[in-house]
């Protein structure tokens, strides 16, 4: 495969360190491969610059030294580094932990006080002894362990735990382990508390998220997991999880037919219920969006089938009609019913005719609008993708914010919502005052 697969990339994020290489490559592989091919240290990860095309190999990793912004930098990590956890007698544990199961530290494997070591870098190179990390060079059945820095105990086991629940499939939507720092170091907010950061995600909103203590979890379909944080100046940020497999499980066992919202749809229906046929989820054109297929690998995003990625009322696509951003498309049912479809209305399903008009400022309205005034699909009010924000249902109860419907939670001009578009915030809805309308 692919080298890279064996890298974590975060965008725009900078190691602090001393222990470097610099190269000049024409592109991340070329970086990659010489990383593996570096003699001056153990690389850990690199970090690749876009403008001026240098590479800089590194011995340490984002849990080891100090990281910042840095616009034009990517940095990829290798994935054994990041596991802080053991597969089976952990012979391939590559993680940090540096002290036994009681606590006391290790010692440096190329030290020899106060143990003489049998197992040292030099006797061992391919057992990666770097410094007094927990490693398990001779194949103990008991896993990791090390010299301990206690005279009086030679060595000891490392309490490492199990790799189950620690790196995540697809886009972690399912990930239950137990990590609880950003990608950045920040400790976690304990997802039941409203300090620092005032949020409507809940346990008691959304007992299905598994929102325990203060782990690492991707509730509203994000990129990946992430958490608010402790720190008053940073409400949220990603955190560091290494993909399970280098490569996403197949999208093709999925439904055929439409069953619930149709999440698992994975047929080959590639036009609308108006009669739109459907932009490819790979193009930017003729409208741009965030849905781009590797960045979620399991949600199907295959040629231009419709397809519901993020939790609508049913499969959906962009259309390659530049007037129309996007519009819901029909598929049989798995039950045998068949749904409505544009031959029996000119009406857009979302907007039932007793509600496409608001009145006064449209606090009051209730109705089922989920487009703005560009064409724009609206935000889930749940969600905090592709904008985070603080108008979520809790926090305004009267406000009937269910779904992505149009609203007035903040007694704005007229109905509004957040957009899809991650380069636009928000905007109003395609609504119209109902006094305007003229009645004959």
């Amino acid at each position: 495969g692919d080298v890279l697969d064996n890298y974590l990339r975060t965008d725009g994020v900078w190691i602090l360190t001393r222990n470097k290489q610099i190269y000049k490559t024409n592109n991340e592989n070329e970086c990659a491969e010489k990383c593996e091919a570096e003699r001056n240290f153990n690389c850990r990860a690199f970090l690749f610059t876009r403008k001026v095309l240098q590479c800089l190999t590194l011995a340490e990793n984002s849990k080891m030294a100090v990281t910042f912004t840095s616009a034009d930098a990517v940095l990829y990590e290798k994935k054994i580094y990041l596991l802080q956890c053991k597969r089976g007698i952990g012979m391939d544990y590559r993680g940090s932990e540096a002290k036994t199961q009681k606590g006391i530290p290790c010692q440096k494997w190329a030290e020899k006080t106060p143990h003489n070591p049998n197992y040292t870098p030099e006797k061992h190179p391919n057992a990666e002894l770097d410094e007094n990390y927990c490693r398990n060079p001779d194949g103990d059945e008991n896993g990791p362990w090390c010299y301990t820095t206690d005279p009086a105990t030679r060595f000891d086991y490392c309490n490492i735990s199990e790799c189950e629940g620690q790196c995540m499939q697809c886009n972690g939507e399912d990930y239950h382990g137990e990590v609880s720092r950003t990608q950045s170091g920040l400790e976690c907010q304990l997802w039941d508390a409203q300090e620092p950061h005032m949020h409507g995600f809940t346990p008691k909103h959304f007992p299905e998220k598994d929102l325990k203590m203060n782990y690492c979890r991707n509730p509203d379909g994000d990129l990946r997991p992430w958490c608010f944080t402790t720190s008053p100046t940073k409400r949220w940020e990603y955190c560091n999880i290494p993909s399970c497999t280098a490569h996403p499980p197949a999208s093709g066992l999925g439904s055929q037919c439409l069953s619930g919202k149709g999440e698992d749809y994975r047929g080959r229906i590639a036009i609308t219920e108006l009669g739109n046929a459907c932009q490819r989820w790979n193009t930017q054109f003729p409208h741009r969006h965030g849905w781009i297929p590797n960045r979620y690998p399991c949600k199907g995003l295959e040629e231009n089938y419709c397809r519901n990625p993020d939790g609508e009322k049913r499969p959906w696509c962009y259309t390659v009609n530049s007037s129309v951003r996007w519009e819901y498309c029909a598929i049989p049912s798995c039950d045998g019913t068949q749904q409505r479809t544009a031959g029996m209305s000119n009406v857009p399903a979302q907007i039932p005719l007793s509600e496409e008009c608001y009145r006064g400022r449209g606090q009051s309205y209730r109705g089922t609008t989920s487009t703005t005034v560009s064409g724009k699909k609206c935000q889930a009010w749940n969600s905090m993708f592709p904008h985070r924000h603080e108008k979520t249902p809790d926090r305004f109860p009267d406000a009937d914010l269910r779904e992505n419907y149009c609203r007035n939670p903040d007694g704005d001009n007229s109905p509004w919502c957040f957009t899809t578009d991650p380069s636009v915030s928000w905007e109003y809805c395609n609504l119209k005052r109902c006094d305007d309308y003229t009645h004959e």
